[in-house]
């Protein structure tokens, strides 16, 4: 479970269903939370989970997927 951390892009084989890629939101004791591109929620073992890799099939391409950037305030004196 330590091999993984929040915001992590993850994916896994559930049995009887294709591959399923999404973000790692939470872990527990015994399951990690992944939230599917979309917005499907999973409770997964750690164990089953594997990263994926940035530059493969079914991811964004940009890091920074569902981040809001805002501008640079600064103060004037």
């Amino acid at each position: 479970m330590l091999d993984f951390r929040i915001g992590e892009r993850v994916k896994f084989h559930p049995s009887g269903s294709p591959e399923v890629t999404g973000i790692m939101t939470r872990y527990n004791k015994k399951t990690v939370t992944v939230v599917t591109d979309s917005g499907q929620h999973w409770n997964v073992a750690p164990g089953l989970l594997s990263r994926v890799a940035s530059g493969s099939a079914g991811t964004t391409g940009s890091d920074d997927a569902g981040v809001v950037r805002f501008p640079n305030r600064t103060a004037e004196k």
